[in-house]
């Protein structure tokens, strides 16, 4: 199945949105950050981004749904329209034919449940947003999905270097096409997965945030590995493009506790992408995660990600260090 004309547009999309992000980043004011119901902040740049993105998505495929991970009840909301005038400055030197309400309608665009049949897109504008607050990593992660399979994935990451040095770096991966990186100012390159056998060079890396994945855990689990090396800590899906492109051995992302379940936005595109690159993704039980059930991965618990050939050993001392 040809992706040509969507893998165009969802690399076009996500560098405006990352064009629209890093200009809002260059004068970022407590003002221009609200606090969700799960206590996770959102910015302008968030809410900007993914109006931006459903908007390019909408014109060229109107069929398509879109899983979102933002809406629009914060702006609805009495004191929303300071921050949704931000919002639309941010947008207007790239569609400048959106006012409010388009705005609105385009971030509300976002609220399709998802689910095991068809095809929608899924997007994070902003993960990471706490890195993107701090001036650190984050990434735009666009996917789409079709009948529960990821098929095509792009992850704009403008903090993170490209093979050349240059600062921004945009992965991207299509189902049976391979995982490349691109410089923000540069020509795609083909990647892969470290070609690691055992773990006396391996290295891993983790969320900045502790409260996304268990630490202490990963800790001893590197140990177990004969893993040296200390963590790389980064915010977003920027640590599944360090994996795809050899810069990290392992991701580990383990579950604080049982009730938590991942979102899809925050997982679709790295997942094809290190796949794509000769690595392996999975839950810390060894299932491939589901993205048919709804807005989460209702069926798995935790992620590993690895460059593949180290996978089922990793997996066996998780499940030691977890039990």
């Amino acid at each position: 199945m040809s992706l040509e004309k969507e893998m165009d547009l969802a690399q076009a999309a996500v560098r405006v949105a990352i064009q629209i992000c890093q200009g809002v980043r260059s004068a970022l004011s407590p003002s221009d950050t609200v606090t969700k119901s799960d206590a996770s902040p959102v910015t302008v740049a968030d809410f900007a981004a993914q109006a931006a993105i459903n908007t390019c998505l909408h014109r060229a495929f109107p069929l398509d749904p879109i899983v979102g991970e933002e809406d629009s009840a914060d702006l609805r909301a009495p004191g929303g329209a300071e921050l949704l005038d931000r919002i639309s400055r941010a947008i207007q030197p790239f569609l400048p034919e959106l006012d409010t309400e388009a705005i609105i309608e385009a971030i509300d665009r976002g609220g399709h449940g998802g689910g095991p049949e068809g095809r929608f897109w899924t997007l994070d504008p902003i993960d990471g947003t706490k890195g993107y607050i701090r001036g650190e990593q984050y990434a735009v992660a666009l996917a789409l999905i079709e009948n529960g399979e990821v098929q095509l994935g792009v992850l704009g990451c403008p903090a993170m270097p490209a093979s050349d040095g240059t600062a921004g770096c945009i992965f991207s991966a299509a189902r049976g096409q391979g995982s490349w990186a691109t410089p923000l100012q540069g020509e795609a390159q083909a990647i892969r997965v470290q070609d690691l056998d055992g773990f006396e060079r391996a290295n891993f890396c983790e969320s900045v945030e502790s409260g996304h994945s268990a630490h202490g855990a990963s800790k001893d689990i590197a140990e177990r590995l004969g893993i040296t090396a200390p963590p790389l800590r980064i915010d977003s899906q920027c640590k599944y493009g360090a994996v795809a492109r050899g810069e990290a051995t392992l991701y580990l992302r383990l579950p604080r506790d049982d009730r938590y379940r991942e979102k899809i936005w925050d997982h679709a595109a790295g997942v094809i992408l290190v796949e794509e690159a000769g690595g392996c993704v999975s839950d810390v039980n060894g299932k491939p995660l589901d993205f048919s059930r709804g807005q989460k991965l209702e069926d798995n618990r935790g992620v590993i990600v690895s460059n593949g050939a180290l996978h089922e050993r990793v997996l066996s001392v998780v499940g030691e260090v977890l039990s």
